[in-house]
């Protein structure tokens, strides 16, 4: 049980994640926007700048670091394919292998030769891979930083807010998505980078197809 709970958080943080990927925020189907009161006019362009960027993004490719709670790395390939599908195989020895097929997210480890799958609804991968990336329900963007290249929104769950919180980083100018972070209720936070992000075309439909590993799979609540 302590295996397959490790093996949940690890995917909920990667995929998110996507750690949204234990996870700090349980669905993410879109970021809310707060009151007005609470973001500037400013503040507000680049919550919407974000949407707009997250919804035209299509088939891409490239690579992901991801770094634990502990300060434990793992690398590894990504590849979306908007909506609903990405890839995040990981580099050996890991050898890890999570999949979203746009209904499903699957989960595999060699190591511990198991196999899970959980509704991609209930992970952070449904901000990313939604056909329609809202910015006005789900949860509360509560913090917009802005950097020399870029800007960071920080949202969390807006009926739970003590159960965590995730920080998208963007580059700007172009505005790419650069890294995101998940801090769940205890104060641990999972952090991904992406590197060589680019757009792609003629995808294979079969790196989105369900993994075949160990016992059958067990349905995650």
């Amino acid at each position: 049980m302590t295996s397959i709970l490790q093996t949940r958080r690890a995917v909920l943080a990667g995929t998110l994640a996507l750690g949204v990927l234990g996870c700090a925020l349980t669905a993410l189907p879109a970021l809310a926007q707060p009151s007005p009161d609470e973001l500037s006019d400013e503040d507000k362009a680049l919550v919407a700048k974000a949407a707009a960027y997250l919804e035209g993004l299509g088939a891409l490719k490239g690579r992901f670091e991801q770094t634990d709670a502990r300060g434990g790395t793992a690398r590894g390939d990504l590849y979306l394919s908007r909506p609903g599908r990405a890839r995040f195989a990981y580099d050996a020895p890991d050898g890890r292998l999570m999949i979203s097929d746009g209904r499903t997210v699957w989960v595999s480890d060699p190591r511990l030769k198991t196999l899970n799958h959980y509704p991609l609804r209930s992970t952070p991968l449904a901000l990313f891979l939604s056909e329609h990336v809202r910015l006005d329900r789900g949860v509360a963007v509560t913090n917009v930083d802005r950097f020399s290249d870029g800007f960071a929104l920080t949202a969390v769950d807006g009926r739970h807010r003590g159960q965590g919180q995730i920080v998208l980083v963007f580059a700007d100018d172009p505005v790419r998505l650069r890294e995101w972070s998940l801090t769940d209720s205890q104060g641990r936070t999972t952090r991904i980078r992406l590197t060589g992000l680019k757009s792609t075309s003629g995808l294979d439909s079969a790196l989105f197809s369900p993994p075949n590993l160990g016992p059958a799979p067990a349905t995650q609540p």
